[in-house]
């Protein structure tokens, strides 16, 4: 089973969470989109949340469930 990822990225002056191509929300804080982000990832395990820096870098990673990675064999 492979892992669902959310980013936290900055997005002009505001942050977004996104899981692939898609968005899924813009909000005015980090710490909002950080909190979002983390309900995202819960409510879809296993998963990561992946938050970025304001340049794009990134910052930390969250696991929730067990990591599938490396896959066994």
């Amino acid at each position: 089973m492979s892992r669902s990822e959310f980013h936290v990225v900055p997005d002009g002056g505001r942050w977004k969470v996104e899981r692939g191509s898609s968005a899924f929300g813009t909000y005015g804080t980090k710490q909002e989109a950080v909190d979002k982000g983390r309900e995202a990832a819960r409510a879809n395990q296993p998963s990561q949340l992946v938050l970025h820096t304001a340049d794009g870098q990134i910052e930390t990673e969250y696991t929730y469930q067990d990591d599938p990675y490396p896959p066994k064999g």
